[in-house]
């Protein structure tokens, strides 16, 4: 609990109104005359979803980031894109590091809320995500920039690879080319560089510091061998089915040479892990391909980094799970170690609640919004799932939502992002005080 002018809340109520404070500031610029370039015209309700998906790192859009937002509309978006993607308790540490103030316990245990960390001697890796994130995508910025600029030239080929070098990182899904990255299908350094910069931002900054500190110590995580473990199954079985549904990107023959249609087949198993970044509309792809992409979206990326979906841990603990109760086992174990019971009851939750709220936001999309004649579930559902996993890939129905339909995008995003367990936490005021008794236990039949 934290105490603000005499009322107290929650840590998850702190974060999800801390992450609405950074939505509303940024609706706020995006509001301004001088945000919008001459003979475009900003209402509440675009300026309001633009700064939600910038700020959730998701990139659907009602305008062209391109087009429509001039060069301080642009920032205002990269900003908001970093301070969603690295989590605005980290941008609070920072600011107490510049200023050499010592950080009191509250908020030392709300950073600790933020960032999924198990407990406060993990704080230290607050300083990580700071250097390593800005080191990466400055890094990832100088190299787009030999690639931008014989393209654009000085002033645009900076700003250029600044917006997309934090875009990848964070896996945001914006870009100022109004077509995503399908001007560079065939540029293989570009396409490499971006999924570096992509992989960085969704592996998780608790992963990362394991991996850079295993020299010293000669051991990872639990946490960290299971997510690079999911991380590198999902990626293998990713390239295998696109290559299986799509025959090597069979459609784009026309446009790419063999090499470059493997390459991007390679991409496109790393962007719909909430990056959102594509080369070719996936109106392209086959029904399999776009369910097979739903999945993905579904699954996200590392607990604790810019991705969004139920997350790799979750989804590799439960798989995990259920291989042990079909063998009849007891323990649920992974790289000499038993999973805590408190680890499978949350990841069952959130996987039940997360299915929950999209069957939901489905079923309500379907009944009230102009949607194509054929394979209208596909497009909702799809565009529901992109949402929720803060991915940003759209069939092409965004534009063409109704008012209802923007604001359930918009919690999809919300919920995405911040956490299901935070903003459940806040809206059902969720306490941990334990009770003094318990009922008598009892079992049903399942299955």
């Amino acid at each position: 609990m934290i105490e603000i002018n005499k009322h107290k809340y929650t840590f998850p109520k702190i974060l999800t109104f801390g992450f609405l404070i950074v939505i509303f500031m940024g609706t706020i610029l995006l509001s301004l005359p001088f945000a919008t370039r001459p003979g475009e015209t900003t209402n509440f309700m675009t300026a309001f979803f633009t700064s939600t998906s910038a700020t959730c790192v998701t990139g659907l859009t009602l305008v062209s980031t391109a087009h429509h937002w001039t060069l301080f509309g642009q920032i205002v978006i990269a900003i908001l894109m970093e301070v969603g993607g690295l989590g605005f308790m980290t941008f609070a540490v920072m600011m107490s590091l510049l200023v050499r103030q010592r950080m009191r316990m509250s908020t030392r245990l709300l950073t600790q809320e933020a960032l999924n960390l198990d407990h406060l001697s993990q704080l230290n890796v607050v300083y990580l995500i700071i250097r390593l994130s800005l080191l990466i995508q400055l890094a990832g910025g100088i190299f787009l920039f030999f690639d931008f600029y014989p393209r654009y030239g000085l002033g645009k080929g900076i700003w250029f690879s600044i917006f997309h070098s934090i875009s990848a990182f964070c896996n945001a899904g914006f870009d100022l080319f109004d077509n995503s990255m399908a001007n560079y299908a065939n540029d293989p350094y570009m396409l490499c560089v971006l999924a570096v910069l992509i992989v960085a931002g969704s592996l998780g900054f608790l992963v990362w510091k394991d991996i850079l500190n295993y020299p010293k110590y000669h051991r990872l995580s639990l946490h960290t061998q299971l997510a690079l473990r999911t991380g590198a199954v999902l990626f293998v079985v990713s390239v295998v089915v696109y290559f299986i549904t799509e025959k090597n990107l069979a459609q784009l023959s026309d446009k790419l040479s063999f090499s470059n249609r493997i390459l991007n087949t390679i991409f496109m198993a790393i962007t719909p892990r909430t990056a959102g970044l594509i080369t070719f509309p996936y109106t392209d792809l086959s029904a399999a391909g776009l369910a097979f992409t739903v999945i993905l979206m579904f699954i996200g990326g590392t607990p604790g980094s810019t991705a969004g979906g139920v997350k790799t841990t979750t989804i590799g603990l439960l798989t995990i799970q259920s291989f042990a109760t079909l063998r009849g086992q007891r323990d649920t174990t992974f790289a000499h170690r038993r999973f805590t019971q408190e680890n499978i009851y949350r990841a069952l939750t959130l996987l039940f609640v997360a299915l929950f709220i999209l069957l939901v936001s489905i079923l309500v999309l379907a009944e009230t919004q102009d949607l194509p004649e054929h394979d209208s579930l596909a497009y909702v559902t799809f565009e529901a799932v992109a949402a929720f996993g803060t991915t940003g890939i759209s069939l092409g129905i965004t534009t063409n939502l109704n008012l209802l339909g923007q604001l359930i995008i918009m919690f999809l995003m919300f919920v995405g992002r911040v956490g299901i367990y935070t903003v459940m936490f806040s809206i059902l005021n969720a306490s941990t005080a334990a009770k003094n008794y318990r009922y008598p236990e009892e079992s049903v039949l399942i299955g």
